[in-house]
């Protein structure tokens, strides 16, 4: 029953340009009630601009199909969100910002639709709004919110102004949360410029995107989708790939390529550097494309997303730490590639056939007939027990991306 109504709630959140909703923004009106005590009258819901963060969450639900999904990211591309110098996504479409000496500027039809408002600037009260030199109304600048302003109303319930207040409270309050909308406030990223602020490119949630895509990639290729879904998929995880720093010049990153960065404004490189949380998802998603997966307690490799690029064209020396803390090297060849898994090497070799062999510290061999290991021996790689030196794995030239 839960899954129903979270379900509900992506299909209601679509928006008319195949995104979606990231946050919904849900508001309870208020009314005296005849005991004289506030009742609520009704509930409106409102929605936030388009955001990255959106499209991370439906695409890694689980919930789309793959076409579904496809569309998502078809409509990212074309969307506010891309930008096209990074070839990379911001969290929030970009807009202009009112200037200093427009804020706190009451509208002057608002200010005349309230009768409280005209009688408190024409008898000079400036408990609730002043008028400058220039004829402009606003709010008492000590407000910080409508709570404030809710006291200041209060206090003048118990003046000569009861009968106004009474009459145009909710006017007043609605006059400034429409100027403010307190409520859509969403920080830095939605305020200002530069520190992952408007028009920022945020690492994190891109590497967040990447690998929600991916998993949208595996699924698809799980369930044997339509081939021409699945390849644009991939198009569309391989592009999010070469938009994150580690495939870009310097001159385009603005900082060292290989280095985790916080954001890049829209005015200058990358900025603060750090080990922000970008780096997990970028080991995960290596992982994904290395097609390192445990199912049931068993650990297999499906390099389904693997590319080609990736195997060496020289030999060359592997090193790596084991269990035993102790120094190891691994000489490989070319057309290969090597990595650890609970620091046990893992060689890929592209061959004729898809096998998989297991080198024992003791000198066993073990040939399965399926590219995964049964429980027995990848309880013995996860417990580290030094058991298992090697997994050679041979992978079949066919199954590698171009």
């Amino acid at each position: 029953m839960s899954l129903d109504f979270v379900e509900h709630s992506i299909r209601a959140n679509r928006r008319s340009d195949g995104l979606y909703h990231a946050y919904n923004l849900m508001t309870v009106r208020e009314s005296p009630s005849l005991g004289g005590h506030g009742g609520a009258s009704g509930i409106s819901c409102a929605h936030l601009s388009e955001m990255l963060e959106g499209q991370v969450a439906v695409l890694s639900s689980g919930y789309l199909r793959s076409e579904e999904a496809l569309e998502v990211l078809d409509a990212l591309k074309k969307s506010a969100l891309f930008r096209d110098d990074q070839y990379s996504y911001i969290l929030y479409p970009n807009k202009d910002l009112p200037g200093f000496l427009q804020k706190n500027t009451i509208p002057a039809a608002d200010a005349q639709a309230s009768v409280l408002l005209r009688k408190l600037v024409a008898d000079g009260n400036t408990q609730i709004v002043e008028r400058d030199v220039l004829g402009g109304i606003h709010y008492n600048g000590n407000f910080k919110n409508a709570q404030d302003l809710g006291q200041a109303l209060d206090a003048l319930a118990d003046s000569p102004y009861q009968e106004l207040v009474a009459r145009d409270r909710e006017r007043v309050l609605d006059i400034f949360e429409q100027m403010f909308n307190h409520k859509a406030f969403t920080g830095r990223s939605g305020t200002f410029f530069s520190y992952e602020g408007l028009g920022s490119i945020y690492w994190h949630m891109v590497s967040k995107l990447l690998l929600a895509v991916q998993e949208c990639c595996l699924k698809a290729i799980g369930e044997h989708a339509d081939p021409v879904v699945t390849g644009s998929l991939l198009e569309h995880y391989y592009e999010i790939d070469a938009g994150i720093g580690v495939h870009k010049s310097p001159e385009l990153y603005g900082a060292f390529p290989t280095d985790p960065y916080s954001h890049t404004p829209q005015h200058r490189g990358a900025q603060q550097p750090g080990m922000t949380g970008q780096v997990k998802e970028d080991i995960l998603v290596r992982f994904g494309e290395l097609g390192v997966f445990v199912q049931a307690g068993q650990l297999g490799f499906n390099p389904c997303l693997l590319r080609k690029g990736a195997f060496l064209r020289e030999a060359q020396t592997f090193e790596y730490v084991d269990v035993r803390h102790e120094r190891q090297q691994i000489r490989i060849k070319p057309n290969a590639l090597c990595f650890t898994f609970c620091q046990v090497p893992v060689v890929y070799s592209v061959g004729e056939a898809s096998t998989l062999e297991v080198v024992f510290s003791d000198g066993k061999l073990v040939v399965f007939d399926a590219l995964e290991l049964d429980r027995e021996t990848s309880e013995r790689v996860f417990g580290r027990s030094g058991e298992v030196q090697r997994i050679e794995v041979s992978v079949r030239e066919v199954v590698l991306k171009d």
